[in-house]
């Protein structure tokens, strides 16, 4: 249970921090501005890592449990519990933003400023980019080391400065989901459901074939 509990606040502090820091931007008429909102994703990351990577492995996105699963770094039998524990972190998020900032309609939703088909692509490279990365500071599904959270962090620091004005850069489903819930607001959102998962599945394969002995 502790690994489940710890998912559950992780995502739940994810969510908070992250999609609220989106809200506040809002709310503020852009004070927080794009590399505000960056560097506030990045080092939550960071902060989560620490305080729960050595329990649960902090992954805080189905597509990450789902990608070590297929990696057998991660149970199977793991994977439903994991991704419940994320999704029910990531709706009490934004049903407590939704509580704090009634007058949002949007709960820091991702949405493509483009076309669909480009967010798609987009978001799947940018997922396989992190995917990349934590495959390779990852013992087994947990993270090693002690520079493991910074460059994870750093990670989706860059990534979000280069997609968050297209997709909203959400490499991670339930960051998606949950405000969508929440807001109402469901444009496009097949996209943040489909691309992470492809993303991070390709990353599994492309570092097999990498790090192949044949």
């Amino acid at each position: 249970m502790k690994k489940y509990i710890t998912e559950f606040l992780g995502t739940f502090i994810l969510l908070f921090i992250g999609t609220g820091c989106v809200i506040v931007n809002q709310q503020t008429d852009g004070a927080v501005s794009l590399p505000g909102i960056a560097a506030c994703w990045g080092l939550v990351i960071i902060a989560t890592v620490y305080a729960f990577g050595d329990i649960s492995g902090n992954h805080l996105n189905p597509a990450v449990t789902l990608a070590f699963a297929i990696d057998k770094r991660f149970e199977w039998k793991e994977v439903p519990p994991y991704i419940l524990a994320q999704l029910f972190g990531a709706l009490s998020a934004s049903g407590l933003l939704h509580f704090l900032f009634p007058l949002n309609d949007t709960l820091g939703i991702t949405q493509p400023s483009g076309s669909d088909s480009q967010a798609f692509i987009i978001e799947t490279i940018m997922t396989f980019i992190l995917m990349m990365v934590i495959l390779r500071v990852s013992t087994g599904a947990k993270e090693k080391g002690f520079t493991a959270g910074i460059v994870i962090g750093f990670t989706v620091w860059f990534l979000i400065l280069f997609g968050g004005p297209i997709t909203g850069t959400s490499l991670n489903p339930t960051r998606s989901i949950a405000p969508a819930i929440v807001s109402g607001n469901w444009q496009s959102i097949w996209i943040y459901l489909t691309a992470p998962f492809v993303g991070a599945v390709l990353a599994v394969f492309v570092h097999r074939v990498i790090h192949s002995d044949e």
